[in-house]
């Protein structure tokens, strides 16, 4: 019928999803970090192990992901922070979602990076300043790893199996100085759909 709109979703098989957070002032964009999850495409963000930054994304990517970051967060007139979604397949970055909001990785690059990010968010939502009146200095040594956490043991009854819904109920995060770090290693080689036991 006229007027109606039809949502429809592809799954990519075998994609790398990953994800940046930003800050925008309606004019212009500062990306605070781009993540690369290390389960593939389909786990809910929640629930994936994160690399700050990406561990394996290669520039023409990167640089992908930061034009699509700067015309979406432009296009919807953001003042505040984003956060954006992405699945990348053949070198070719598709964007999941676009939230107009501070989400859970905000934070977490703020700690990874030792930079007041929420600070200059919540001046720039308030109309104080202007991302250009910024000296953005964050420190970028190794990688952080964002860890989910599941608790799984207080409800013994939940399918561990995991999906898009998310069951974590919490993240921690693990400095590495270079990616021969055995847990990242680790947590790498055994990614897959399901949740190790």
């Amino acid at each position: 019928m006229p007027g109606n709109k039809i949502l429809l979703d592809h799954f990519l098989n075998n994609a790398i999803e990953c994800e940046a957070d930003a800050i925008c002032d309606r004019e212009d964009v500062y990306i605070m970090g781009i993540m690369q999850h290390i389960e593939p495409a389909g786990i809910h963000s929640g629930d994936s192990y994160a690399v700050l930054p990406p561990y394996n994304l290669g520039d023409l990517v990167i640089q992908q992901i930061e034009d699509y970051v700067n015309k979406i967060a432009i296009a919807l007139e953001t003042k505040g922070v984003i956060n954006i979604q992405f699945a990348v397949k053949d070198d070719k970055v598709y964007v999941i979602e676009a939230n107009p909001r501070a989400s859970r990785t905000m934070p977490f690059i703020a700690k990874a990076y030792d930079e007041p990010y929420i600070k200059y968010a919540t001046q720039v939502m308030l109309g104080h300043k202007k991302v250009k009146d910024f000296n953005f200095n964050p420190k970028k040594e190794g990688y952080a790893i964002k860890i989910p956490v599941f608790s799984f043991d207080k409800f013994p009854n939940v399918n561990k199996e995991l999906g898009p819904e998310m069951k974590s109920t919490g993240e921690a995060i693990y400095f590495i100085k270079d990616l021969r770090d055995p847990m990242f290693r680790k947590v790498y080689s055994e990614r897959n759909l399901y949740l190790s036991h």
